[in-house]
């Protein structure tokens, strides 16, 4: 059983400034969630924060059938349609997820007077969304993209558009935009193009949401968000292909994509104008650029369904929510990274809603591989040419240490192998009144973490019988230490494996964060 899902913050503490109250209760503050729980995301979905949609309001089909013959005109395939469903796509199916998720959400944009946006209209009314603001004119086209499959396979996908937005429409859309982003929680930005978003309307929202004040989050996702820099967002969210094309880079489709962005990280801020910008790696994850702080990836969950669309959508909607509930940055992101997964195994345009989320969340609770089964998987990634990396520790309360070493030592290699210290091994380390948490809820955030692919517990003194019988391409660890200091050193390098060590994280303590929660104080306050 693979571990691989979403992440917990790799640099909790970055609230961004984003602070809402909030009642007292037995879960965390949401301000200072670090890592992912089933909870999570019914707690976000109570906030009912509200968020507008404003841009590029789309229809996605789906009509599927069946191919026996070929067309005598011409050597291509006929399709016998047997089935039409639809859904609303670009930035509805962000209203979408949002309203599923658990917001209050309203959209405003333009929309043709025609039977595909009677159709999306009533697909967002349906799931809650409030389409006041969504306007219909007579000379527009609503966008339609039809795809057609058969045999689990996309053969075609036609699209529906207006050759241009009617002046008289958009200068009524611009004249709605303080009241369509007045007063709200969050506001998000599709610009897909289509010209929807052209002046005068752009101006407008950028001198209306430019007064915003800091409990508003407004998120741009664009295809080129360089038009939106002006505005200072508080997040940017493009993808690999429109970074490529932003920066005149070539990124090419492996792994490797992550980093040639990260190297790029100020431009990218400068372009975007972004406090932050969120790269979207498809299936590679996500990479987040702050403009303080360092980056932290999330990686994403393998799926085969040829048929999905609309992951980034979900991604966007879920990062948006957390956010605006002052989640944490980095924890906002590996939730994001969550519903993401969660839609890729759906096939057409679907919606990640507050159940399923938390559902899949919950199925990382019994995670923990035993180390015979684990050594059969590991096997299995090192016949294709795959590296395996392991680590150890306790981590009874994840803190930002651990969650930052734990993401460096996942890009050492391949497949990231985190090994735990059993309860009666935490309590000779630690004293009689630890481990704090038990090894199934430590095994169950840690499992959460999107860069870990598998877990497991030991119960001997060091890891070294485990290591032994994994052999590792890589052991690392966290903190102070050297190799020559310590005891699995020897182990490792007998099979010609390495040992790295990793950073070291100075400030954060467990020890310390225990005894402050014994102590009921809250976090130190930074020296000025």
């Amino acid at each position: 059983m693979t571990a691989a899902a979403p992440g917990a913050g790799g640099l909790a503490g970055d609230d961004g400034g984003r602070q809402r109250s909030e009642p007292m209760r037995s879960e965390p503050m949401l301000s200072e969630q670090r890592g992912l729980a089933a909870w999570l995301p019914r707690r976000l979905a109570e906030e009912q924060p509200a968020i507008t949609v404003v841009g590029d309001f789309m229809l996605d089909g789906w009509w599927t059938g069946s191919i026996d013959r070929m067309c005598r005109e011409a050597p291509a395939p006929v399709v016998d349609i047997n089935r039409r469903d639809f859904a609303p796509g670009g930035a509805a199916n962000t209203a979408m997820n949002l309203a599923a998720l658990g917001a209050r959400v309203s959209v405003a944009g333009i929309i043709g007077a025609d039977d595909a946006g009677a159709e999306l209209r009533r697909q967002l009314l349906a799931a809650g969304v409030d389409t006041a603001l969504l306007a219909e004119h007579p000379g527009m086209v609503t966008t339609t993209k039809i795809r057609i499959s058969s045999g689990g396979q996309v053969l075609l996908r036609f699209d529906d558009s207006a050759e241009a937005v009617p002046a008289d429409a958009l200068a009524t859309f611009a004249a709605a935009v303080p009241a369509a982003v007045g007063r709200q929680d969050a506001v998000v930005i599709c610009d897909y193009g289509t010209g929807v978003l052209a002046e005068p309307v752009r101006s407008r929202l950028i001198q209306t949401l430019a007064r915003r004040g800091q409990d508003t989050l407004v998120v741009v996702d664009a295809h080129d968000p360089r038009p939106w820099a002006g505005l200072e967002p508080d997040l940017a969210t493009p993808n690999a292909q429109e970074v490529a094309r932003m920066l005149d880079l070539r990124l090419g489709n492996g792994p490797g994509r992550a980093d040639v962005v990260t190297a790029h990280g100020g431009e990218l801020l400068q372009a975007t104008g972004a406090r932050a910008v969120v790269v979207t790696l498809d299936w590679d994850g996500t990479v987040l650029i702050p403009a303080a702080g360092n980056p932290h990836r999330t990686w994403a969950r393998p799926a085969t369904e040829k048929q999905a669309s609309g992951a980034g959508d979900t991604f966007v909607a879920a990062l948006t929510l957390a956010r605006a509930a002052s989640l944490p940055l980095t924890a906002s992101l590996d939730l994001a990274q969550a519903a993401a997964d969660v839609v890729v195994h759906h096939p057409g345009t679907s919606v990640c809603g507050t159940d399923e989320l938390g559902r899949y969340l919950e199925s990382f609770a019994d995670t923990a591989l035993a180390a015979d089964e684990l050594e059969r998987h590991i096997h299995a990634h090192r016949s294709d040419g795959q590296r395996v990396v392991l680590t150890n520790g306790c981590f009874d309360v994840l803190h930002r240490g651990h969650t930052r070493y734990l993401n460096q030592a996942k890009q050492l290699g391949d497949i990231l192998v985190v090994a735990l210290n059993s309860d009666d091994s935490v309590r000779k380390l630690k004293g009689p009144d630890r481990p704090i948490n038990s090894v199934a809820d430590r095994a169950a955030v840690i499992a959460a973490l999107s860069c870990v692919d598998y877990v497991t517990v030991f119960d001997t003194p060091t890891p070294i019988p485990l290591i032994e019988q994994l052999r590792p391409e890589i052991y690392a660890k966290g903190g102070d230490y050297t190799p020559e200091m310590l005891a699995e050193t020897e182990a490792v390098e007998a099979y010609g494996g390495t040992v790295t060590i990793l950073d070291y994280v100075a400030e954060r303590s467990t020890t310390a964060m225990v005894q402050r929660i014994r102590n009921g104080e809250g976090a130190p306050v930074p020296e000025a």
